[in-house]
């Protein structure tokens, strides 16, 4: 229960601004300004306990407690390490990081890239501390994680090793900036070696809130240039790298001055007048700040002579060179392309992109159905609707349509990894959404449909990394996209993106929440005389059937029927029919009270055997949902993913009993809610009194 309040409160906290940059979460509740005045006042350094200089901090295998790795490991403070330390010194450039001993090199790349732009640098490392006045060994941090930002509290004890900084340092070795990063980064992600192996979209993402995607130069798309040059009009961050093939290559320069396994940064896409045709030129910026490009269209190049027009060539040694389209597509191996959101944009001349989020769970039984290879589960995966109305601006890829980028993240699954889980295989299916259904978003289409629709586009793969995204161009209209894991049941968090060029409106589309209650009521004058006699013989001389009398009548009967898989009602289950049923208040049935709950079980009976559609005696958790609907119930993925964990078995099987027992409570809660709602207003107001009341059924 506490898990429901903690997700109720997190949307309120959203809704009311918190987890945007200017006003971002406090990670593990930990107030940077308040522990470091804190710390001030008392004269002591900072020691973090929530991240302590210990073991576990470091890591679970490779770097765990009995790893050669971290034998002899110790943790000191920069003051500790040199006479003069400093945060950062005249900026923060490429060379202020060096890897150390952690496989995390697109970490750090992405670290490289995010020095190239002080506006974003700044949201993530905050100007507001330093090792001069007011140090008081502790510092923080920004991420955007999964849709909202989170500051980030450490103490500045580093992990070192025979005198050196263990993981990241700085060539300069005064300066502490890029280190103290990597241990706020390692807290968010549970421990260092968690940060081992990854994409570095994923540190571009994290260090922007953007959406990255990754495009193989070896079979770019037709329409490249054209989505790099209005990707750097929308201020995005554009990376770029050739592939090594071996780690002799890493950083080794070609014959022309291209070093491979390296990260460029690419920051110009123009197509400029050459000998009476148009030639596209791209514009390349080695983070070193020299070593440069010496072939066609390098600094003071042949080629330059013979530009008609604008010319935008510049012959400064400064790491940046231009380089022709072809040229480039033919020595480069990947562009990473990162699009901000508009708040990451200070300049109002770029055309921001549109952006819209949204969380969403995959829970074993319920919304995690695995991909279309599982027909019969696909259709209860989380769904949302984009719709897409504007064509883009400029068709001159020679193809009018929306272009549009979905991003699917899973959440925390680093920090599993102490826990031996890793990343799911994730992707997703797009739609297009019939005309019948246009402008409906309460519904979640359901099994037939999937089974009898094509989808109309897909991620390229599913992939087990933390995020899928992929770019899009379709026709106007509504879609639907459905994300999901490879396999199904597969416990996971996640978060859905779409970007679109043009304004888009995309939401979640779920079943709505609400319920048809006949009232079929027996009164006592309506019970035929033969129900009469057998109620006499139960209820005994009160003439009221109790719940623990309800509960010897209603195991005795499913004892003898081999038809329906049951271990037998509780008293809890009996409490709850009893409460349902009981008019007059006093914790028993009376005779009509007795013969509607009869009825009403008969009812659920008939239901349950319609949707047991093998005959095994019990409903899987998807045959559940439908029986739910059957029973009058319309129920969102939320609430379902509550009644699955309560009512189903380990095995996702729902037997008899607790079939009854969630209909029953389902009903009661509905009942009271429309008693005490009067205006059909859909809310109502309770005292804490009140509420602990109706709790307590």
């Amino acid at each position: 229960m506490s898990g429901v309040a903690s997700t109720l409160a997190k949307k309120r906290a959203m809704a009311a601004g918190f987890g945007t940059n200017a006003n971002a979460v406090r990670y593990l509740n930990q107030n940077f300004e308040a522990l470091r005045a804190q710390c001030l006042d008392n004269g002591q350094l900072f020691s973090d306990p929530m991240f302590p200089a210990a073991p576990e901090s470091l890591g679970f295998k490779e770097l765990g407690s009995s790893s050669y790795k971290t034998r002899g490991v110790t943790w000191k403070r920069p003051t500790e390490l040199v006479s003069k330390p400093e945060f950062i010194v005249g900026g923060a450039t490429r060379t202020d990081i060096c890897q150390g001993a952690l496989g995390d090199c697109w970490l750090l790349a992405a670290i490289a890239s995010l020095t190239l732009n002080e506006f974003v640098m700044a949201r993530v490392v905050p100007q507001d501390q330093s090792f001069g006045q007011n140090y008081a060994g502790i510092f923080h941090f920004q991420f955007w994680q999964f849709g909202e930002w989170v500051d980030v509290v450490i103490d500045d004890r580093l992990p070192v090793k025979d005198g050196e900084l263990l993981f990241v340092h700085s060539a300069e070795g005064r300066e502490f900036w890029s280190a103290l990063l990597e241990k706020a980064y390692a807290k968010v992600n549970g421990c260092y070696e968690a940060l081992s192996g990854g994409s570095t979209t994923e540190g571009f993402e994290d260090f922007t809130g953007g959406i990255a995607e990754n495009f193989d130069l070896r079979q770019p798309p037709s329409n490249l240039f054209q989505v790099i040059k209005k990707a750097l009009e929308a201020g995005a961050l554009l990376g770029c790298s050739i592939d090594i093939t071996s780690a002799a290559d890493s950083e080794a320069v070609t014959r022309q001055k291209l070093v491979k396994g390296h990260a460029y940064s690419l920051t110009g896409a123009v197509e400029v007048n050459y000998r009476g045709r148009q030639e596209k030129l791209v514009r390349m910026r080695n983070p070193w700040g020299q070593v440069e490009w010496t072939g066609a269209w390098s600094d003071g190049s042949s080629e330059w002579s013979y530009v008609t027009g604008d010319c935008p060539h510049a012959n400064a040694e400064d790491g940046e060179f231009w380089m022709s389209f072809n040229e480039f597509l033919r020595n480069y191996s990947r562009v990473e392309v990162c699009t901000l959101t508009p708040d990451t944009i200070e300049d109002d001349s770029v055309k921001h992109w549109s952006i819209s989020k949204f969380d969403g769970t995959w829970r074993r039984g319920s919304t995690a159905g695995g991909c279309r290879n599982n027909p019969y589960t696909f259709w209860m995966n989380p769904q949302f609707v984009i719709k897409l109305d504007e064509e883009d601006d400029d068709p001159d890829d020679g193809e009018v349509g929306c272009s549009f980028v979905v991003g699917l993240i899973q959440k925390n699954r680093r920090r599993l990894r102490k826990q031996g889980e890793d990343m799911h295989t994730i992707g997703f299916a797009i739609y297009e959404v019939p005309q019948q259904f246009h402008g409906q978003r309460d519904v979640h289409l359901d099994k037939n449909f999937f089974l009898s629709h094509a989808q109309k586009a897909r991620s390229e793969t599913f992939i087990n990394l933390r995020e899928v995204s992929n770019r899009f161009k379709l026709p106007p209209g509504e879609y639907l996209i459905v994300p999901s894991t490879f396999d199904p049941h597969l416990n996971g968090d996640f978060c859905i993106r779409v970007f679109s060029e043009k304004q888009a409106e995309t939401v979640p589309c779920d079943d709505p929440v609400s319920a048809t209650l006949t009232e079929d009521l027996v009164s006592d004058q309506d019970v035929d005389s033969g129900f009469k006699n057998l109620f006499t013989k139960l209820a005994g001389p009160d003439m009221e059937i109790s719940a623990s009398e309800l509960q010897t009548i209603m195991n005795k009967i499913v004892s003898k029927r081999t038809d329906i898989k049951t271990d037998g009602f509780s008293l809890d289950t009996c409490r709850v029919m009893v409460n349902l049923m009981d008019d007059s208040g006093n914790g028993k049935l009376g005779l009509g009270e007795f013969a509607t709950l009869w009825k009403k079980v008969q009812n659920y009976l008939s239901i349950y055997k319609k949707n047991d559609s093998d005959n095994s005696g019990t409903m899987s958790t998807p045959e559940m949902r439908v029986a739910l609907k059957d029973a009058g119930f319309s129920l969102n993925n939320t609430i379902y993913q509550q009644l699955v964990a309560r009512y189903s078995d380990p095995d996702m099987t729902i037997d008899f009993d607790n079939f009854v027992s969630c209909l029953m409570r389902m009903e009661l809660m509905f009942r009271i809610f429309y008693k005490l709602d009067t205006n059909s207003s859909g809310s109502i107001e309770l005292d804490f009194q009140q509420w602990l009341t109706f709790a307590m059924i």
